[in-house]
C-alpha cells in the first residue's frame, strides 16, 4: 500500500547539512498497523509528513497505491492527501464552532466518496458518539473528541491512516480505548495505519514496531 524506497530528508542549518532521515526502506500492505517510536527530534514527524505528501524527500521514492508521489505536481499531491490519506493528530483538530454532526457534513461537501449516512450512524453508535452528535467539541470529553477524529479520518475512505501521537492528551484508560478502536477499524476496513508515538504501551496493538533514532529506522517487532 505504501513503500519507502531509500528515502532521505536533509535540512540546511547555516553551513551544515542535517540528515533528519537517513536512507529508509519500508513496505507496508493493506490492513497493517505500524508504530514508529523514538525520542523527540529523531525524525518521526519528518517521516510522517513525507508519508502524508506534505514534504518532499531529498532523495528516494515514496509510492502510495502504486503512485510515485515524489513525481507528482502540487495539485496532484493535494488530491492524494484528500483521497488517499486520513490524518489523526495528537489534538483532535476538530472545527470548534461545528457540532460533531456538522464536522462530517463539512467533509461531505468537500469529498463525495464518503461513508453513507447509514454507515456513519452505525459507526457513531458503535463508538459511543450517537448521544453527542449535536454537541460542540468543547462540550465532549477528550476521549470522545479523539474517537470523532478517528471516524473523521476513516469517513473519506482513505487507503492510509497517519496518526501523530494520537493518545498524547489522554489518560491511560482513554488512550487504550482509542488504540483498540483505531486497530479494530483499520483491520476491518483494510486501512494501512502508521502511528508515531512516544508511548510504547501502544505498540501492543501494532503488527510491526520500528524505532527511529537520529534519523535511522530499525525494526523492533
Amino acid at each position: 500500500m505504501i513503500e519507502f524506497d531509500q528515502v532521505t530528508k536533509d535540512f540546511r542549518d547555516g553551513d551544515q547539512t542535517i540528515e533528519a532521515v537517513k536512507p529508509t526502506t519500508l513496505k507496508l500492505g493493506k490492513g497493517e498497523i505500524v508504530a514508529i517510536v523514538g525520542p523527540s527530534g529523531s525524525g518521526k514527524s519528518t517521516l510522517l509528513t513525507m508519508a502524508g505528501a506534505l514534504q518532499t524527500p531529498t532523495s528516494g521514492r515514496i509510492v502510495i497505491n502504486e503512485q510515485d508521489i515524489t513525481q507528482l505536481s502540487q495539485k496532484q499531491l493535494s488530491n492524494i492527501r484528500m483521497n488517499e490519506i486520513g490524518f489523526i493528530l495528537q489534538t483532535s483538530n476538530l472545527v470548534p464552532f461545528l457540532t460533531v454532526k456538522q464536522q462530517f457534513e463539512l467533509l461531505r461537501k468537500e469529498k463525495k466518496d464518503v461513508m453513507s449516512d447509514k454507515v456513519l450512524q452505525n459507526m457513531l453508535e458503535r463508538l459511543g458518539l450517537s448521544k453527542v452528535v449535536n454537541k460542540l467539541p468543547e462540550q465532549v470529553s477528550g476521549g470522545q473528541k479523539q474517537r470523532v477524529a478517528i471516524l473523521k479520518a476513516l469517513y473519506t475512505n482513505p487507503s492510509l491512516i497517519l496518526a501523530d501521537e494520537p493518545t498524547a492528551s489522554l489518560d491511560t484508560e482513554n488512550a487504550m480505548e482509542v488504540m483498540r478502536i483505531l486497530r479494530d477499524m483499520s483491520k476491518e476496513q483494510e486501512k494501512t495505519c502508521i502511528i508515531v508515538t512516544h508511548d510504547e504501551r501502544l505498540t501492543d496493538y501494532c503488527d510491526q514496531v520500528f524505532q527511529l533514532v537520529d534519523g535511522r529506522l530499525t525494526k523492533q517487532k
